[in-house]
């Protein structure tokens, strides 16, 4: 997801808002909306970010559902589908209304920790190093490690969710309940099949947040000069940048289902074993599929993230203006 990517991760998939500094108005021009208070409490964070993670997760999950089966390396002739609205119906149609929501639950309960804990980690360390790098100001470095750190600590949170989704979603998924996948994967591949995937997302989260924060900024110029709260602004910016995110990193997020999802076909027909690490991924999806194996579900991707992005960005943005102008208030009455 974007806010798995930073503050933007997204996200992360996080996700680039996270390593956009704060932007200072001019004192008649209304609240510096882009930075919370000084004031502003850990739970603030917290709140702001696990609300905008769930929704972000599970308002597009059908959508995500059909990118999952559409990075299958080698498809049942009976999941291969022309496109996302095709797929989607097909699914609804032959599997129930419910199926493509099957493992949203696990996503809901992953997500709301992780990006609480993004939040919190990011906003914490972007101070506390700003302080030491750029006393009394704001400083670029800062905010990039501090990204860096909270989207470590957010995949961590949020890896293990994305393995036990992933097989849910497949076609033919045995798994019909969470606690029946997870004993499943602890019994049969042990604890560290819940992070076969977690460089990888790693490595797809660095070149994601670069392009999203640098797109989001470029249109941000554009359309909101001023830098002040525009929700529309905001949505058609963040949504754009992840598009453009997403289609760059498509490769990365392939290698991702592969290694969570350890399909059986790709398995069975090229390696012996279980798939363990980036490089082993990559061969194998080109020695299966080719190079266009690598931009399998690369539509489902950017449809998921258009809405998605803009979703995470109203929501966090909203959550930011709102505590800044109650805050604001607060200290007028005083």
């Amino acid at each position: 997801g974007w806010l798995q990517r930073g503050v933007g991760r997204g996200a992360g998939g996080g996700e680039a808002g996270a390593c956009r500094p704060p932007v200072r108005q001019d004192p008649d021009s209304g609240p510096d909306y882009e930075a919370l208070p000084a004031g502003a409490t850990v739970t603030t964070h917290m709140v702001a970010g696990a609300v905008a993670g769930i929704l972000e997760h599970c308002v597009m999950y059908p959508i995500d559902c059909v990118k999952t089966r559409m990075q299958s390396l080698q498809p049942d002739p009976a999941a291969r589908y022309r496109n996302v609205l095709e797929a989607l119906w097909r699914i609804i149609r032959t599997e129930g209304l419910w199926r493509p929501m099957r493992g949203l639950n696990v996503t809901a309960t992953g997500a709301g920790p992780a990006h609480a804990l993004y939040f919190a980690c990011y906003e914490k360390l972007k101070k506390t190093l700003s302080d030491v790098i750029h006393p009394g100001g704001n400083s670029h470095i800062a905010n990039g490690a501090a990204g860096c750190v909270a989207t470590l600590l957010h995949d961590a949170a949020m890896n293990p969710a994305e393995v036990v989704k992933q097989r849910m979603q497949m076609y033919n998924s045995p798994y019909h309940r969470v606690t029946d996948c997870v004993r499943a994967v602890w019994q049969n591949e042990g604890a560290g099949a819940f992070y076969r995937s977690y460089t990888t997302q790693l490595t797809m989260n660095v070149p994601f947040q670069a392009i999203h924060f640098m797109t989001y900024e470029f249109l941000q110029e554009h359309f909101n000069p001023q830098r002040r709260y525009n929700p529309s602004s905001h949505v058609l910016s963040g949504a754009c940048a992840g598009a453009v995110a997403a289609a760059a990193t498509t490769p990365l997020d392939v290698c991702k289902t592969l290694l969570n999802t350890q399909e059986s076909l790709a398995l069975n027909s090229h390696i012996t074993g279980h798939i363990t690490g980036m490089a082993s991924a990559f061969r194998t999806v080109y020695q299966v599929g080719g190079v266009t194996a690598y931009f399998r579900g690369v539509q489902a991707r950017v449809i998921y993230q258009i809405p998605s992005t803009a979703i995470a960005w109203s929501v966090y943005e909203f959550f930011k203006y709102l505590i800044t102008k109650r805050q604001e208030e607060w200290r007028a009455g005083k």
